[in-house]
């Protein structure tokens, strides 16, 4: 990946609003409208940038009721591909991590409310058998939650990006 520090200047304008107007991107980083329009283009073939899409408040459609629930899964053939897929597909899950350590994965979710956490996500998961255990964690207060990367121009190195690293 070749990028440079105007990319990651265009990547943090456009991360925080992707509707932002090329010509005040252009302006802020200090080169031409087409450009920018080039430099994003680009980002979007070599895969840097996935996709554009709107940040919903959860709790305007009344999902605030936010679980962290991490799963023992039993060890088998390419258990972390199949499970971590299947717990990709229960309802309200937005994220699924394999980790390393006691646990196997951590699953993030959200719900309306405590019936709906249990009817539609806890029934379904004690009955996998691929499960060996779970602890649950509703989380009670958000201090912070954002689906942005953070991008310090200053601490990312432009060399080790180039070179694969």
């Amino acid at each position: 990946m070749e990028l440079d520090e105007v990319d990651l200047k265009i990547l943090k304008i456009i991360q925080n609003d992707a509707k932002y107007p090329l010509e005040k991107i252009a302006e802020e980083v200090k080169v031409p409208k087409s450009t920018v329009a080039y430099r994003i283009k680009k980002m979007e073939k070599m895969g840097v940038i996935k996709g554009y899409f709107t940040y919903v408040d959860p709790a305007s459609l009344n999902l605030d009721y936010l679980v962290i629930t991490l799963v023992r899964a039993r060890y088998g053939k390419d258990y972390h591909d199949s499970l971590g897929k299947k717990l990709s597909q229960l309802p309200g899950v937005w994220g699924v991590y394999f980790v390393l350590g006691d646990m196997d994965f951590v699953v993030l979710a959200r719900f309306k409310n405590r019936e709906d956490f249990m009817k539609n996500f806890l029934e379904k998961l004690i009955n996998m058998p691929e499960i060996e255990r779970t602890s649950t964690h509703v989380v009670a207060k958000v201090y912070r939650e954002t689906p942005y990367v953070t991008i310090d121009e200053e601490k990312v190195n432009i060399e080790e990006i180039k070179n694969g690293k």
